[in-house]
């Protein structure tokens, strides 16, 4: 892996895990009722998973220089963000942020279908 899918990874995961606690704060509090729990749950990672698709979409027209993965590549690697080529740097980015974004959000979405799967095994269980 080079480091620019690292830097995608790393700020796609810091914001999956921001999601993941809020996630796992509505499975806490909804705990009751576990049928609904994981519905809601599902529905949660659904959006996430599709919160990540959009910005996909949106990656080849990203301004890149203006996010936390150029701040972090600018950390890393400051001879790569000030020199001349930033363009063909930033088009690079793009891409290894788009591709990032997809492979997340497959493994994402496969976990918003088990939420709703425990969902509706649960709610089989009670009688819904």
């Amino acid at each position: 892996m080079n480091l620019l899918d690292e830097v995608s990874d790393r700020c796609i995961r810091r914001a999956l895990g921001f999601a993941g606690l809020g996630v796992g704060l509505v499975l806490l509090a909804l705990s009751f009722d576990l049928a609904l729990a994981f519905r809601s749950a599902g529905h949660l990672v659904a959006l996430a998973t599709a919160t990540m698709l959009l910005l996909a979409w949106q990656a080849p027209r990203r301004d890149m220089r203006h996010s936390e993965a150029w701040a972090i590549l600018r950390e890393l690697a400051p001879d790569w963000t000030e020199r001349p080529g930033r363009k063909e740097l930033q088009a690079r980015m793009r891409v290894a942020w788009r591709r990032r974004l997809i492979w997340h959000a497959e493994r994402v979405g496969a976990l918003a279908l088990l939420f709703w799967a425990l969902g509706f095994g649960f709610g089989l269980l009670r009688g819904d």
